[in-house]
C-alpha cells in the first residue's frame, strides 16, 4: 500500500497515543474530515498496515517484577518454526526473528520471580531454542518510526 501524507499523519498520531486521540483531532491535524480519517484507518487495517492496538503495560506495576530479554539461537531453516513455538510459553510477550547472525531469535518475556524466569528458559530450550543469554530490562521507550508523518501533524502539539 502506498501511503500518502494523510495516511502518514494518521499513523504518526496513532503511534503517539492511539487510545486518547479522536478521529476529529486527527482530522484537524492532517487537514481532512473525520470521516476521511475513519475511512483511511479502516483501509490501513484491511490491508494489514495497522495490525492492532496494544496497551503499553508497565509490568513492574502490574506485579511482574522481571521483564526479561532472552537472546536465543535457532538453526536458520527452523528459525520461524521455533519462534512460533515460543509463543506457547507462558510469559512470552514478544518474539523477534533476526535475519543475520547466530543469535537470531530474541524474546521478551515477563515473570514473577527468578524461579519463573528459569521455567521460561527451560521451556524455550524444550522447544528447540538455544538460550544464549538473558537480560532483565529496566525500561522500553517507543516512538513512531522515523517520526512517521510528523511534518503533517501540527508540530506545536508535538514539541
Amino acid at each position: 500500500m502506498n501511503l500518502d501524507d494523510t495516511d502518514k499523519g494518521i499513523l504518526y498520531m496513532l503511534q503517539n497515543d492511539a487510545r486518547d486521540v479522536t478521529t476529529e483531532e486527527m482530522a484537524e491535524e492532517v487537514g481532512v474530515s473525520a470521516s476521511t480519517v475513519r475511512n483511511r484507518i479502516e483501509k490501513m487495517e484491511e490491508r494489514g498496515v495497522i495490525r492492532g492496538y496494544h496497551p503499553d503495560v508497565d509490568y513492574d506495576r502490574a506485579g511482574l517484577q522481571l521483564h526479561v530479554f532472552f537472546i536465543c539461537r535457532a538453526p536458520n531453516p527452523r528459525r520461524e518454526q521455533l519462534a512460533k513455538k515460543a509463543r506457547d510459553v507462558n510469559g512470552v510477550v514478544t518474539i523477534h526473528e533476526v535475519l543475520n547472525g547466530e543469535e537470531n531469535v530474541q524474546i521478551e518475556a515477563v515473570s514473577t520471580d527468578t524461579d519463573d524466569m528459569a521455567r521460561i528458559t527451560d521451556e524455550l530450550s524444550e522447544r528447540g531454542l538455544d538460550v544464549v543469554n538473558s537480560k532483565v530490562l529496566k525500561s522500553t521507550h517507543i516512538q513512531p518510526f522515523d517520526h512517521f508523518g510528523e511534518h503533517i501533524a501540527d508540530e506545536e502539539n508535538h514539541e
